[in-house]
């Protein structure tokens, strides 16, 4: 089967992959938007996580046979590409009504109950919220879609468990990633989720191109073409080549624009916080399913007929996009404790107001752990003349980007019915911005 996409060209799908696509629930994606509430900002941004999916794991092809090149014909290899891009193909099958906006009101974990042999220590111990990626897991692995993997398992030996796995990023069983002596694991999930995976690849020149703008816009060939596997005490990283650093560098910054322009747009975060308290005022109208098979059913359309059916003004306001207006927005600490004056000052009127912060991380690398000591570490290679040895060092020792984007980027935004407003508590605002 052949797919064309406006963004890679035709996308070609292995027969064995086809029941897999075709299934109900990976259809389901049609009516799930990518970029959720963006789409009242940016008219053009209605593409689906459906497509988004299929340009992932076609990456992910592209990049496996870059890596792996003179290993294609061995079965092993067979084997863990056809795993890897299944990976890489349902990273997103988990994902509620307008993607992130809705996983505030999913059910605690427990009520999902997922097998054991796919949840962490600190899950086991603790009864947290599901997120998306445990509707994915639980889809995979235990539930009816499950049945559409019966040709790559007959064909190749792929099994479920180990797609699940490379998505968790953890295995209970590496050798099923290791080929002689090699362990594979590691740089399959890191091109599964990391800094430099097919996820962002392909999400960064997607979005950008259906919102209209260039911001997401870089090199995704020469990136592809300089991935390097690095070998260190028999477990293979995901490595770039050194004269790709620069490249890598403008990835981030595609990444980082995209953040500030698109994704952080004020209406379409607005949005979302108007999203958030409907879920809290009218806590019974909409309600994630725990079971797997009832979830089919939960897409954007589902949600958009419920909130178009509510008398909630925060649903009326959804639809008929209508955000409160935004009367003040920091971009530094300064500025923050200005914000923070008004909102006192809103509080003690009571005026109804909402505030949102766009705040994210350039990289993932400084969520918990630095680069060096992260769980999977990424590495540069640099290529000695007339040398067969690599030099490997991990990134943050060939690019200053992670220093300078180390600590979060925030914007922090007041939005309040301005025109309601008493001429006198205009008067105040505009006194306490000055």
């Amino acid at each position: 089967m052949e797919i064309r996409d406006p963004v890679h060209g035709s996308i070609h799908i292995l027969d064995e992959e086809i029941p897999i696509i075709r299934d109900d629930f990976f259809q389901r994606l049609r009516n799930i938007k990518q970029l959720g509430f963006s789409e009242y900002v940016f008219p053009g941004a209605t593409h689906t996580r459906f497509i988004h999916s299929i340009g992932v794991m076609n990456i992910a092809s592209q990049a496996f046979d870059r890596l792996f090149k003179a290993r294609l014909g061995d079965k092993n290899f067979r084997r863990l590409k056809e795993t890897f891009k299944l990976a890489c193909l349902l990273h997103d099958v988990g994902h509620a009504p307008l993607s992130h906006s809705t996983e505030t009101v999913m059910p605690k974990l427990s009520e999902l109950n997922i097998p054991k042999d796919f949840l962490s220590k600190k899950d086991l111990s603790r009864d947290r919220q599901a997120t998306h990626e445990d509707y994915t897991i639980k889809a995979i692995v235990d539930s009816k879609f499950a049945e559409s993997f019966n040709l790559v398992e007959k064909s190749f030996g792929v099994q479920k468990k180990y797609i699940a796995d490379l998505i968790t990023g953890h295995t209970s069983d590496p050798s099923y990633f290791t080929i002689e002596g090699v362990n594979y694991f590691p740089i399959l999930h890191q091109l599964v989720s990391s800094e430099l995976d097919c996820d962002r690849m392909d999400y960064l020149l997607r979005d950008s191109y259906f919102c209209g703008v260039s911001y997401g816009s870089y090199d995704l060939d020469w990136l592809l073409d300089n991935l390097e596997v690095c070998v260190e005490n028999n477990t293979a990283y995901l490595g770039i080549n050194e004269r790709a650093v620069v490249t890598f560098d403008d990835f981030l910054l595609s990444r980082y624009h995209m953040f500030i322009m698109v994704y952080f747009h004020y209406r379409a975060v607005c949005l979302e916080q108007l999203l958030y308290k409907y879920f809290k005022t009218s806590p019974n109208e909409y309600v994630i399913p725990a079971s797997i098979e009832e979830y089919i059913e939960h897409d954007d359309q589902h949600l958009m007929k419920i909130l178009r059916r509510s008398k909630n003004k925060y649903a009326e306001a959804i639809i008929k996009n209508q955000v409160p207006q935004k009367i003040f927005e920091s971009f530094n600490e300064d500025q923050e404790k200005v914000l923070q004056t008004i909102q006192d000052y809103l509080e003690a009127e009571k005026i109804e107001f909402i505030r949102s912060s766009s705040s994210g991380r350039l990289s993932k690398y400084y969520v918990d752990e630095s680069a060096t000591h992260g769980k999977f570490p990424m590495k540069v290679v640099r290529k000695l003349f007339n040398n067969p040895e690599k030099v490997m060092f991990n990134i943050n020792e060939a690019t200053d980007l992670f220093t300078k984007f180390s600590k979060s980027h925030a914007v922090n935004r007041l939005h309040c019915e301005y025109d309601l407003l008493s001429e006198i508590q205009k008067k105040k605002i505009s006194e306490l911005i000055r």
